[in-house]
């Protein structure tokens, strides 16, 4: 009687019109997105961060309630990693308090294939919420934003990914899309899925900074390197010493080919094809991305 009555509750949630939008982590490489796209779409944008005119900081919960009240739904990025041990703890406590104070839509970003990220996603569901995944792995924006950024500008970029693996390689634009589309869906029709998303086609890191090198018009290569022996690159981004053993865990399972798949979820959510990495690309050079 319970299950049924909380079912029930949350189609009615979920039918309710959504125009005011929390965006938490606006100023990184998906909220950022997110708050453009949510702005565009007429909704009311809450663009959240630690230093911003609506400061929220997932470590300090005192910062929570005036960016959550009076919201109707969320865009939850954990930043560092979902997979971290303290992702799940903080984003099932934060889901609670957003339900108590009547923030019914709840759409986390989580990570394709790793399996340290179920924790974060386990403690959205038992949140209360109408609560949607979309779990997503490399995107098309790690070479033209973040730490990759100055080697891929030069000759040559050295990562930890094998030659042969192949990804999915995503638009952070069509995840800032797809969020929105589940945000405003009036029916609640994404309400409870975990949403797979890839790009259009599986390309090696090789073949994807081959792509950019023809868009930028200078020749660059692409040096595989074996995880263990990537933490000193991870050091020399500013990645703290305490998180480099878990980055250099995450990559020893994670590039393991596990996400060489493409699903239709995307097109399925946005009607249209998701972006190709040769569109970025030529997108990102005309911009003078990589001079």
């Amino acid at each position: 009687m319970t299950e049924t009555k909380n079912t029930t509750q949350q189609t009615q949630n979920a039918t309710q019109d959504t125009t005011t939008v929390l965006v938490t982590g606006a100023t990184g490489r998906t909220g950022r997105r997110v708050a453009e796209a949510a702005g565009a779409a007429g909704l009311t944008v809450r663009a959240a961060s630690r230093s911003g005119a609506v400061r929220f900081d997932w470590a300090d919960p005192g910062t929570w309630d005036a960016a959550l009240r009076g919201a109707d739904g969320a865009y939850l990025a954990y930043p560092s990693d979902i997979g971290a041990p303290d992702a799940a703890p903080a984003v099932g406590a934060l889901a609670r308090r957003a339900v108590e104070l009547g923030v019914r839509r709840l759409v986390l970003l989580s990570a394709r294939g790793e399996d340290q990220a179920l924790p974060a996603e386990e403690a959205l569901r038992a949140s209360g919420a109408d609560w949607t995944v979309l779990r997503c792995a490399w995107f098309h924006q790690n070479f033209s934003e973040g730490p990759l950024l100055d080697q891929v500008r030069g000759p040559e970029l050295a990562f930890a990914a094998p030659d042969g693996l192949r990804e999915p390689f995503l638009d952070a634009r069509d995840i800032a899309e797809v969020a929105v589309r589940v945000l405003r869906e009036p029916t609640g029709r994404y309400a409870g899925e975990v949403l797979d998303l890839t790009g259009p086609e599986l390309l090696t890191w090789g073949e994807a900074l081959t792509a950019v090198a023809a868009a930028a018009g200078t020749p660059k290569r692409y040096v595989a390197v074996p995880v263990r022996d990537y933490g000193g690159a991870l050091l020399e981004f500013g990645v703290p010493q305490e998180e480099v053993g878990f980055l250099m865990e995450l990559f020893g399972t994670l590039l393991d080919g596990r996400n060489a798949s493409l699903t239709g979820d995307v097109e399925r959510v946005l009607g249209r094809a998701p972006r190709p990495f040769t569109s970025f690309a030529a997108e990102a050079a005309a911009a003078g991305t990589w001079k």
